[in-house]
């Protein structure tokens, strides 16, 4: 049983995480890989309703879902959205990147051999992951107008029996933990972090909420 002042503190960064851009149409939707399909559907779902022409995915194997699946992240995010019904022209995959920093790398290069020139992306997340898509895409890609999204889902709404709350309040306290310092290191533009939205997590990391923490030097 989650504690109940571990959840207010784990709805902070929940809120923090998440951008809550307004959509209008761009020259691209890319759905960014992850350990959740609901992803892949909330991407399919803005291309059917006419948000962009194309929609490209990019994940190869991260490192929570590696030892999940056996085929690419891209490869079943594909599958879920022409069963969805966009048509197999409309999609594009990048199915070697491992990290958020090499979605967009790679992809960068699927739109170079392409022949594609696209200035506005949709970017779709996981909603937790929301705000550091969006730092990241901004440090490799900074002249591209960008919008980010996520299944539309509330903290109560988004546990499922592969993402425990357990495991969700991990997975949002080492993001937030590289937001912090992935600036310092050249993989991300900077982001503010109000202070009441740190002092969760610390509180978070005091409750042992540490398992996905990056060691530090």
């Amino acid at each position: 049983m989650i504690h109940q002042e571990a959840l207010a503190l784990a709805k902070v960064l929940w809120n923090y995480h998440q951008l809550h851009h307004t959509l209008e149409r761009s020259d691209c939707i890319l759905v960014l890989g992850n350990l959740d399909t609901r992803t892949a559907e909330r991407g399919a779902d803005l291309y059917l309703q006419g948000y962009a022409p194309i929609i490209i995915f990019s994940g190869g194997l991260g490192k929570l879902t590696k030892d999940l699946w056996t085929g690419t992240e891209a490869d079943l995010f594909a599958r879920i959205a022409l069963d969805r019904g966009v048509p197999p022209e409309a999609i594009f995959i990048e199915n070697k990147s491992t990290n958020t920093g090499e979605n967009i790398l790679f992809t960068q290069q699927l739109l170079q051999e392409k022949n594609l020139h696209l200035n506005s992306f949709i970017v779709v997340q996981k909603p937790y992951m929301e705000r550091r898509s969006y730092a990241t895409f901004k440090k490799h890609w900074p002249d591209k107008k960008l919008l980010v999204t996520s299944p539309r889902l509330s903290f109560e709404e988004y546990p499922t029996n592969d993402i425990t709350v357990e495991k969700l309040i991990n997975m949002m306290v080492g993001d937030l933990q590289r937001i912090k310092l992935y600036p310092e290191k050249g993989f991300q533009v900077y982001q503010e972090i109000p202070d009441f939205v740190w002092d969760a997590y610390e509180k978070l990391v005091g409750m042992g909420y540490n398992k996905q923490l990056i060691k530090q030097d």
